[in-house]
């Protein structure tokens, strides 16, 4: 312990001596990254079905698609509409002039009109382009580009047009996400200083405290994006929690060193010497802190769901980042500024340390350790009850783009004018066969007829009725027929000589069969719904039985469905045996970790099922509050796995923090008083710190009701929110100090002050 102590101190001693190198240092590296390396939102992917392992059954069905020309085009959808009146041939005419516009912009591969509404009151338009399927770069420009055409084309006075469809929302929803993230940055950095300002009662003191975290958020974003071209993959929420948690985190740790170091000087040192003694004192508990949380993500890398891989090592990065500048910058700050850090609050030395509110408090409960156990337990497992009867819903794959937005009012008016064209949440069935339909077209008539006896489908659309079933409908014979008239893939210039009418049917068949005519395409609509539903979701696996019987009969040789809730449910599944494997995986690592820092094998027994507790209470609360009062449909599918990592691993801060302390007064105070003197000086630091962290993920929660996934993050917002203050004001300063004085001396078995407390309990024991 001496050796890691002089470590630290020589560390102290470093960041005193060069104090003015180390703030440049920092200052010249975060600006050459941020001005050479890219955007994080330029790597960032938005949907979670891009995370899917190829041998899902999902992604498997995405690359039986495959064969199909433009498969792997982006899609948009231009809708004209009048409300309450037919369109006009004026409205069509500047529809149709619209369309020919958008095919000469760059990018574009194909816009061809679809149709007029039945009501007559709205016409459709289908666009393929060449550009990211989930936006940003190019496909971003190409939505742009056109929606500005609206306002140039001079259309008549009431047509309405709008641009939805996929390409379209997954740009709207960036956009929305871009908007929420920097209300996140603003709201939490307000937040944090006025909290630090009243916790202080100095100015200069948050100031100081926030900028190394700051500093780090602004590096972070590059160097992960870096990180991303040798793997590491980021999400858009990502993006989100990596401003929540570097601010929050780098917070936390700035509060264990100042706090200190103001400790420090009140017992009489000068101002650089305190900065020495505090991070001598701290350094290890911020060290083992930001492991904790390192570790804690870094065991991401073994689930399966690419979401959360690349959660993991991402947000890890940050923390890395953080640990950097909490034991460099901010004690070379310090250094800098000394007693003008504290002004003007009150810096009189203190021949002996005030007890405190909280000194008080740990008094109060220790006297009865096990009543406050029992009691304790007893009130989180009733929480924790909340979440039975939830189910886990609100998957990222959008059905619409977010409110207000012009993909959401184009994809209301497909609703309401085309209700049985589908939506972007269409599903697919995919077949593939050994030999060429056209060698035998009766396994097109049984594969159709199979998937339309089956009850899992309410509708069924392919090569038989491939304009819908108010179309024509094609025999075997006809298929044959127009096979050897227009050979396959279409002649262009046999199907031009065709009349209007069969040359549309002939047309639309391209859309179900493939180039090499292997592979066929069904549209259907599923008997459970809606689409984006949890029940929608649950129902994919009767479907996936439906079309591999229907698929078996017809003698195909593969199957599948293409759908978001298909993805819904593998994501789920997915993600749900992931949380199966992290769970043992990160209590090992935090158990572990703590035993280290602590130099104790049991304490990790009563801490890590702590930080469990406080886990299993804030999910029930969150089940409560947004399902059976809230009336949402289900709990948000990562909330249960993003909660577990995160309060696992940072409210083993505050474990690290509250522990170290105590090991530290019971070097020379039987354990009872040891444990009162260290809630007293320090449950200040760890309040202040968890009311930063949770309130900067309440705050998450607050700004991202614009987002495009704004249930999913409010919920993980609130959620962990409701945890960190649980595990703050109940667990760490409560309920911890209760279990250290029932364990007693065993708190530090095997260690020499395991040994040290058999004689100073006796005297503990007298003076109760």
């Amino acid at each position: 312990m001496r050796g890691v102590r002089r470590l630290y101190s020589d560390l102290g001693r470093f960041d005193v001596r060069f104090r003015y190198l180390i703030v440049v240092a920092w200052l010249v590296i975060t600006v050459v990254c941020v001005a050479a390396l890219p955007g994080l939102g330029s790597v960032a992917k938005d949907t979670e079905s891009g995370f899917l392992p190829a041998n899902s059954p999902s992604m498997h069905a995405a690359q039986l698609l495959d064969p199909f020309e433009n498969s792997n085009l982006a899609t948009a959808t231009l809708v004209a509409s009048r409300s309450g009146s037919p369109l006009s041939a004026g409205d069509k005419l500047a529809f149709t002039s619209l369309v020919a516009k958008i095919r000469e912009l760059p990018n574009v591969v194909t816009a061809r009109a679809l149709g007029t509404s039945s009501d007559g009151e709205a016409t459709q338009a289908l666009i393929q382009a060449n550009v990211p399927q989930y936006g940003g770069g190019a496909g971003t420009t190409l939505v742009d580009s056109i929606r500005s055409d609206f306002s140039k084309l001079g259309a008549p006075s009431g047509l309405q047009f709008n641009l939805t469809g996929q390409l379209a929302t997954a740009t709207d929803a960036d956009t929305a996400s871009a908007h929420s993230q920097n209300a996140t940055q603003l709201l939490s950095v307000v937040f944090i200083i006025v909290l630090l300002l009243f916790a202080f009662r100095a100015l200069l003191a948050p100031l100081v405290t926030l900028l190394p975290a700051g500093l780090v958020l602004a590096l972070a974003g590059p160097v992960i994006a870096a990180a991303s071209h040798i793997g590491v993959q980021v999400s858009v929420i990502t993006e989100l929690i990596l401003v929540v948690l570097v601010l929050g985190a780098g917070t936390d740790y700035g509060l264990f060193l100042v706090f200190r170091v103001r400790e420090e000087i009140r017992r009489g040192l000068a101002p650089r010497d305190a900065v020495v003694r505090a991070v001598e004192t701290v350094g290890e508990s911020i060290t083992f802190s930001a492991l904790i949380v390192i570790g804690a993500l870094l065991s991401l890398v073994i689930a399966q769901f690419g979401f959360y891989q690349g959660l993991g090592p991402a947000l890890a990065i940050g923390i890395g980042l953080m640990l950097l500048a909490g034991l460099t910058l901010l004690p070379a700050l310090l250094a800098i500024l000394g007693r003008a850090v504290f002004w003007p609050s009150n810096l009189e030395v203190r021949s002996t340390p005030q007890v405190g509110f909280w000194g008080r408090v740990a008094a109060a409960f220790v006297r009865r350790p096990m009543v406050t156990a029992i009691a304790g337990i007893g009130i989180f497992a009733a929480l924790a009850v909340g979440s039975v009867g939830t189910t886990t819903a609100g998957f990222g794959d959008e059905a619409s783009g977010p409110a207000g937005s012009d993909s959401a009012v184009g994809q209301a008016v497909l609703n309401k004018h085309f209700p049985s064209a589908g939506t972007i949440t269409s599903t697919e069935v995919v077949m593939h066969f050994s030999n060429p339909v056209f060698d035998d077209p009766t396994e097109l008539v049984t594969a159709q007829h199979g998937l339309q006896a089956s009850p899992g489908f309410r509708s069924v659309i392919g090569p038989l009725d491939p304009n819908g079933p108010t179309g024509v409908t094609l025999t075997a014979t006809e298929i044959t027929a127009l096979h050897q008239t227009l050979g396959w893939p279409l002649n262009p210039t046999a199907l031009a000589a065709l009349p209007p009418a069969e040359a549309q049917v002939d047309g639309a068949l391209a859309s179900f069969v493939s180039s090499d005519a292997r592979t066929v395409v069904f549209a259907v609509v599923p008997t459970v719904g809606p689409a984006g539903s949890p029940a929608a979701s649950a129902n994919i696996p009767t479907l996936r039985a439906d079309t591999t019987a229907a698929a078996h009969g017809a003698g195909a040789a593969d199957s599948g469905i293409f759908s978001l809730d298909a993805f819904a449910y593998d994501v789920e599944n997915i993600s749900q045996n992931d949380l199966i494997h992290i769970i043992p995986t990160v209590a090992i690592i935090i158990a572990l970790l703590l035993a280290i820092v602590l130099r104790s094998g049991t304490a990790s027994f009563f801490l890590v099922p702590s930080v469990v507790l406080s886990y299993l209470a804030a999910l029930g609360l969150v089940g409560l509050v947004f399902v059976h009062l809230g009336g949402q449909s289900g709990v948000q599918f990562i909330m249960p796995f993003l909660m577990f990592v995160f309060l696992m691993a940072l409210g083993s801060d505050y474990n690290v923090l509250v522990m170290t302390r105590i090991r530290e007064e019971s070097q020379a105070l039987p354990l009872r008083e040891a444990v009162k003197k260290a809630i007293g000086v320090t449950g200040t630091t760890v309040t202040t710190a968890g009311l930063v962290l949770g309130g900067t993920f309440a705050v998450l929660g607050v700004a991202a009701g614009g987002s495009a996934q704004a249930g999913e993050i409010q919920q993980v917002g609130f959620g962990i929110a409701a945890g960190i203050l649980m595990d703050t004001f109940f667990v760490r300063t409560i309920m911890v100090p209760a279990f250290v004085v029932l364990v007693g001396r065993w708190t530090w078995w095997p260690s020499r002050l395991y040994r040290r407390h058999d004689v100073l309990a006796s005297a503990e024991e007298s003076a109760a």
